[in-house]
């Protein structure tokens, strides 16, 4: 039984993994707040022209 906690012990491909979906979770909540922040700007600004067009 010892010898199994050992082997697990010394396995790291989990966290490995727990690793790189961390990173890309990140990367996707970086990724959505800046298309928020700039499909806001834009929407913004297309308002303006279509008023400024009436």
């Amino acid at each position: 039984m010892l010898s199994v906690f050992r082997r697990l012990a010394r396995n790291d491909k989990g966290a490995t993994a727990i690793e790189y979906a961390l990173i890309a979770s990140l990367i996707a909540v970086a990724a959505i707040t800046a298309m928020t922040t700039v499909g806001g700007k834009i929407t913004n600004k297309l308002n303006e022209v279509g008023n400024s067009l009436t």
